[in-house]
């Protein structure tokens, strides 16, 4: 077939490798799809997403509309005619009429192994689940949450100290070097041959909220251990210490004498123990609200902290 017009829609960093990589291999990418300027750093000036970043560097025309729902706010971007539209992370739903847009539909790049953690967060999903294994999956998108007929699918195992950033980069690369290979037999062979989920396998990654990246100190150390590094970067464990909240950002599981949970059970040059509902947690790098990340030894020592203090446990870390 011709050469392929390939559109986008996407982000950030973890979309904008895949263009780099559409782009790097050669394939017309007419337009972007990307989500308004949204305000950051300190002064909250506006900043452009990643992906946008990357088409203003190649020329690339981009609309960022609030929605795509109402005709008038997408009739500009699908005035564009496109063979495909390749989705990864664009964070805005995409009404029947956008995905019958392009000649060939759209595809998502999607960062797990359908049907396992359909949704919006299956990276910290599935470290939260103590997951050996996930990967990407190139669907063909259909109007449900991530229930279309997969093309590719790709596994990236999971490292035992793996954080959601460690992971996110190595699904990255993974996404853009799949996405390529399918547009590769694209233009090949003029279509896709897909496979259908399972249904009865699926299992879905809901978006994280602020309760989810709450440590409640009931439950098990390596339940709060994964829950730390599922949350790193964004949006960071955190704990109250009395009327200060703590965010968790470096921690793993240690042995410790038993104690209620919350209670801190050794201080030393390693971290701070705390004890859980099983086990205790070993907090080796914290950061105090509106403070710098810190050895969890000197929080202690900042604040007089000593052995037999309590973190907040339950409802009163919501507060």
């Amino acid at each position: 077939m011709a050469a392929l017009r390939v559109g986008f829609a996407g982000t950030p960093a973890f979309a904008a490798e895949a263009l780099t990589a559409i782009l790097s291999a050669g394939y017309a990418v007419p337009m972007v799809l990307t989500q308004p300027d949204r305000p950051s750093g300190r002064g909250l000036k506006l900043s452009p997403s990643p992906v946008k970043q990357c088409a203003v560097a190649h020329d690339i025309p981009v609309f960022q509309p609030a929605s795509l729902k109402a005709p008038l706010a997408r009739a500009e971007a699908l005035s564009v005619r496109l063979d495909v539209l390749v989705v990864a992370a664009y964070g805005l739903i995409l009404p029947p009429p956008v995905l019958s847009w392009p000649l060939h539909g759209a595809l998502n790049i999607h960062a797990s192994k359908l049907p396992r953690w359909r949704g919006a967060a299956p990276i910290q999903r599935a470290l939260l689940a103590g997951d050996s294994e996930t990967g990407v999956t190139i669907m063909q998108m259909d109007a449900g949450l991530d229930t279309g007929p997969m093309v590719d699918s790709v596994g990236v195992l999971i490292a035992p100290r793996e954080t959601a950033g460690t992971l996110t980069v190595k699904l990255a690369a993974a996404g853009a070097a799949a996405i390529v290979a399918v547009l590769g037999r694209l233009a090949r062979d003029g279509a896709l041959a897909a496979i259908a989920q399972s249904a009865a396998d699926a299992t879905y990654a809901p978006k994280i909220g602020r309760a989810d990246a709450r440590l409640d100190w009931r439950l098990s150390a390596e339940l709060l251990d994964r829950t730390v590094r599922a949350f790193d970067p964004i949006p960071g464990a955190y704990t109250r210490w009395q009327t200060e909240t703590v965010k968790v950002w470096t921690a793993e599981p240690c042995a410790a004498p038993g104690a209620a949970p919350g209670t801190v059970v050794a201080i030393g040059p390693e971290g701070v123990d705390v004890a859980c509902g099983t086990g205790a947690l070993r907090l080796r790098s914290v950061q105090p609200a509106g403070g710098r990340r810190m050895v969890a030894a000197a929080f202690a020592a900042g604040r007089a902290l000593l052995p037999g203090a309590r973190f907040a446990v339950g409802e009163a870390d919501a507060h």
